[in-house]
């Protein structure tokens, strides 16, 4: 089956919105939010985050640099998949390195994935902190925690910035789903090569 025939059935293009940011920065509020806009919608859309992942496919990896490569690959690989069963898949991951992100933009194709940066400053986020992990992370419970005692590489030049400081959830998903409406994925338009 063709990626166009898989488009005309399902009445949309297939793709990946690749949400980043910092731990508590809102990105799998807004992955389960857009999720739920697309399903009411009637669109075929699918969340994947660590929570998903590392339970079942990545249940092997920790959270070394190497580690985190790896996490970041395979949900690049997975994510690829579903784009081209036709389904818009919704990532939620740190991915804190700019080169891994550019891996899974391979995997995926440059035409469909969306780099969206969730960005809320760390103060932002460690006040939200729905895991404590920042607390953890600031007491030596957690090593080579993202924002705290390991790096974060914001994207240079993503589809889309989301300062949820700022915005709210409803505002977020407008943009997110104005996004793909913009890039023809809520269409059964015949996808572009790569």
């Amino acid at each position: 089956m063709t990626a166009a025939e898989r488009a005309r059935l399902l009445g949309q293009r297939g793709c990946v919105v690749w949400l980043t940011g910092l731990s508590g920065s809102g990105k799998s509020t807004l992955a389960s939010a857009l999720e739920a806009a697309l399903v009411a919608a009637g669109r075929a859309a699918y969340v994947l985050d660590g929570d998903n992942l590392r339970h079942g496919l990545n249940a092997d990896l920790g959270f070394s640099p190497a580690e985190r490569a790896e996490n970041v690959r395979r949900a690049g690989e997975v994510a690829a998949l579903f784009a081209d069963a036709g389904l818009i898949a919704i990532t939620s991951f740190i991915s804190p390195y700019r080169a891994d992100r550019a891996a899974a933009r391979a995997a995926v194709g440059t035409a469909r994935f969306l780099e969206v940066f969730v960005d809320a400053p760390l103060e932002v986020c460690e006040r939200r902190d729905p895991k404590q992990l920042y607390r953890r992370a600031r007491a030596g419970e957690i090593e080579e925690f993202t924002g705290v005692s390991a790096p974060y590489e914001p994207p240079l030049e993503p589809a889309l910035t989301l300062d949820t400081a700022r915005l709210d959830a409803a505002e977020c998903v407008a943009r997110l789903l104005g996004l793909l409406d913009g890039g023809g994925f809520l269409t059964a338009t015949a996808p572009p090569a790569d």
